[in-house]
């Protein structure tokens, strides 16, 4: 009975987030006022000379008024490039011009029921999670192409197709922490981990494999913990899905449909048979200096390369099944992915504006810094020190959501302190990545957030802010105490977390 009003309580909290949030604005008004608030605020730090030290280059920041004559330039004169210079558009849209076109010809929606369909129902959310986790390969392509092809999955199947959608969110975000390969993302981290060690110790290098066998444990984890929390709480939360049909998935297949697959499958793996060969080639253009492939033009170059496979794919079915005859259909299925991508194109104009506005006003800095300073004249003391600075970064998360950027504010302030106190520059960098991972799946300035929100929108035409909080907060709760858990485990029993590395220096 206990566990049951804990339940009823914990359910009750949720719907009352997911009520709350979809009282909101629309999130173009949203982000616009966020804007507007941004503005205000820098006046008024301004006018206390407020300014902040970066703890990495140590130059002094003032907060600047966005208000004065000099914030107003900025705000006229940067609105355009603030839009077309956001990152993920032109990510986002990219990708879409070729899984828009491999889904408008039927390819995805044949491949998904011929392929994934015959998968035993109970391991299904398993391997969505499991795939979205070692998507971080991939970099930010993962949280474009794996959320929406889950909430297919789980549509085909008679599942609740948001329940597939947030579990291939949840463990795409994860991914920056879990894997069973080094990433690009392994590579960044170290290497400003590095710079930041040697402000107390010159000779101490953080490589990418540091973290390594904490990543490897970390993807059957939190497979299995994404699987449970999906199938146990977020679905069961759902209910039956009662939406119509999505697309024409239901119809029967085209009578070339299966040749066409198969001469897609030989398409790719001709496409992909060469980027090896071309990869292993000598003096090949896709390897980094000294031959690496960590970091290479390669893997600066995954997202095109993953363009132009769904193109070679979608073009190779459709011709197959006559739906392209001419070039004009390429183009006109890519313009019809486009026309899907319309809200989405309106809401990243205001979240640029609102982003762009944070960061050249230095409050973003501001906050960061005082947090960490803060953080920093807490006396704590063990293992628990570690906990508190996995609970200050999860927090920081919804305001910094660029990995990269954050460990670049963080690691000059914490790692230093940290060695002080005896603890590996690698293991500081460990904390770091689980707080990050765990929360910024749940951040509404996410950028990828308004992605899944508009996919949401596909099924649910009621779904909102609130909706995706209340659906993200289980797995973030569940994926941050689970790893801190793990923390906990590897430390006391004197686990490696890379090879040769320790908690200790």
């Amino acid at each position: 009975m206990k566990e049951k009003t804990n339940k009823s309580l914990f359910q009750k909290f949720l719907n009352g987030i997911e009520k709350f949030g979809n009282k909101l604005p629309d999130p173009f008004i949203l982000f616009i006022a966020l804007a507007i608030i941004i503005i205000i605020a820098s006046s008024i730090f301004s006018m206390f000379h407020a300014s902040v030290t970066h703890p990495g280059s140590g130059e002094e920041l003032p907060i600047k008024n966005l208000a004065s004559g000099e914030g107003i330039q900025f705000i006229l004169s940067s609105m355009l490039d603030n839009f077309t210079g956001f990152a993920p558009l032109g990510l986002v849209l990219a990708m879409m011009l070729g899984i828009g076109l491999a889904e408008k010809v039927g390819l995805l929606d044949y491949a998904i029921r011929k392929t994934i369909l015959k998968s035993p129902p109970a391991l299904i959310t398993y391997t969505v999670v499991f795939v979205g986790i070692l998507g971080n390969l991939a970099s930010d392509a993962a949280m474009v192409l794996i959320p929406p092809l889950a909430a297919m999955v789980f549509y085909k199947i008679g599942r609740h197709p948001l329940a597939g959608l947030v579990a291939g969110y949840a463990a795409t975000g994860a991914g920056f922490t879990a894997n069973l390969f080094i990433a690009g993302t392994d590579v960044l981290l170290a290497g400003i981990s590095t710079e930041a060690a040697a402000i107390i110790d010159d000779s101490i290098v953080v490589t990418p494999l540091d973290n390594w066998y904490f990543n490897v444990v970390s993807v059957f984890v939190i497979t299995i913990v994404g699987g449970l929390i999906t199938d146990k709480f977020i679905e069961p939360r759902l209910g039956k899905y009662k939406g119509g049909a999505i697309d024409a998935g239901l119809e029967e297949d085209h009578p070339k449909a299966g040749k066409a697959f198969r001469n897609s499958i030989i398409a790719a793996l001709a496409y992909i048979i060469l980027i090896v060969i071309t990869i292993f080639m000598p003096n090949s253009p896709l390897r980094g200096e000294g031959g690496s492939i960590v970091p290479s033009p390669f893997l600066d170059g995954i997202v095109p390369i993953i363009l132009i496979f769904f193109v070679i794919i979608g073009v190779t079915y459709g011709i197959t099944v006559e739906k392209i005859k001419s070039s004009r259909d390429v183009s006109g299925y890519m313009a019809e992915s486009m026309k899907d991508m319309a809200g989405y194109i309106v809401l990243i104009f205001a979240i640029a504006q609102f982003i762009n506005y944070f960061s050249w006003s230095n409050i973003g800095t501001w906050v960061a810094v005082n947090g960490a300073d803060l953080l920093k004249e807490i006396n704590f003391t063990g293992i628990w020190l570690i906990i508190g600075y996995i609970l200050f970064t999860a927090s920081l998360n919804f305001l910094i959501t660029s990995g990269s950027a954050k460990w670049a504010l963080e690691a000059p302030v914490f790692i230093p302190m940290f060695m002080q106190l005896g603890y590996s520059p690698a293991f500081t960098q460990v904390a770091y990545r689980v707080a990050d991972s765990s929360t910024n799946i749940v951040t509404p300035l996410m950028p990828y957030m308004v992605i899944i929100l508009a996919f949401m929108q596909k099924y649910d035409k009621k779904a909102g802010i609130g909706t995706f909080i209340s659906l993200m907060i289980p797995y973030s709760v569940a994926f941050l105490l689970t790893w801190i858990i793990l923390i906990l485990i590897f430390f006391y029993a004197g686990i490696p977390f890379g090879p040769g590395v320790t908690p200790f220096l």
